[in-house]
């Protein structure tokens, strides 16, 4: 199934993964991205790449390479934790950002739960 919609350029994908907001005419792709099979993924990889560049110059010290390790693993462990605990939370961001519902991001998760979400409801709430 592909549906045409208008992909960005190389420079507004770069602006847009740091934060720019894309025009109306791709709010498809949009979606798609922040919502669409990968996103999580796709959010913590582009996270990554800014602390790797930062951690890079670490690497060349002239050290052993368990120092350099003892350098760098302090700085991403922390930055990747916390880059997954708040995808969920940038993405809905986002999201709101280019004018679309929030809650979106719970979409799939809701649509795999449902049986579970009725089963407490009626359980619970006498529905």
């Amino acid at each position: 199934m592909t549906v045409n919609t208008v992909r960005p350029r190389s420079w507004q994908y770069l602006r847009y993964i740091y934060g720019a907001r894309l025009p109306e005419s791709m709010t498809a792709w949009v979606t798609r991205d922040l919502i669409g099979p990968g996103a999580a993924t796709r959010m913590v990889l582009r996270w990554a790449v800014p602390c790797l560049i930062l951690i890079a110059p670490m690497f060349f010290v002239p050290a052993d390479i368990l120092v350099r390790l003892n350098m760098t693993i302090p700085i991403i462990l922390p930055y990747l934790f916390f880059s997954m605990a708040l995808n969920r939370v940038y993405r809905r961001h986002r999201l709101a950002q280019h004018g679309l519902d929030p809650d979106l991001v719970n979409k799939g998760e809701r649509e795999r739960n449902a049986d579970l979400y009725a089963e407490y409801h009626r359980k619970y709430r006498g529905a």
